[in-house]
């Protein structure tokens, strides 16, 4: 079912911060920031050749990275993100094994424009999991 690692996400409290840490200090491709409502945050990719690091901000008060953030307030590792062929055969195949997909089940548009979903992280051994149709 799984395909290959997309991104690892990252939790900060700056995005300007941590872009300019990966471009500056680290010598990174970084993306111009994405502005995404519908999730709640700001994104910023940083091309690492064989994946990405996704850099999370808080956007706008109900955004789920500031509760992360208030845990966590230095930033750090927020979800892993695998590709699927079939994101809707995969969360019916995931429910089946009993697996909790959040929200109401059906798939929003990511940050590069394709279904996603995300896994209940206590199923997956701590780790909030994202699945991104390919």
């Amino acid at each position: 079912m799984l395909g290959r690692l997309n991104h690892v996400a990252l939790a900060v409290p700056d995005l300007a911060a941590a872009v300019a840490a990966y471009r500056n200090t680290l010598g990174a491709e970084v993306t111009e920031p994405q502005a995404l409502p519908e999730h709640g945050v700001t994104v910023v990719f940083v091309n690492v050749g064989n994946t990405k690091i996704e850099l999370l901000e808080p956007l706008g008060e109900r955004s789920p990275i500031a509760a992360f953030l208030e845990k966590n307030p230095s930033g750090g590792m927020h979800h892993l993100c695998y590709e699927v062929d079939d994101i809707l055969a995969a969360r019916d195949q995931l429910k089946v094994a009993g697996a909790r997909v959040l929200g109401d089940g059906n798939p929003k548009l990511g940050a590069h424009g394709k279904p996603v979903l995300f896994l209940h992280p206590k199923d997956f051994f701590g780790t909030l999991i994202e699945l991104e149709q390919s």
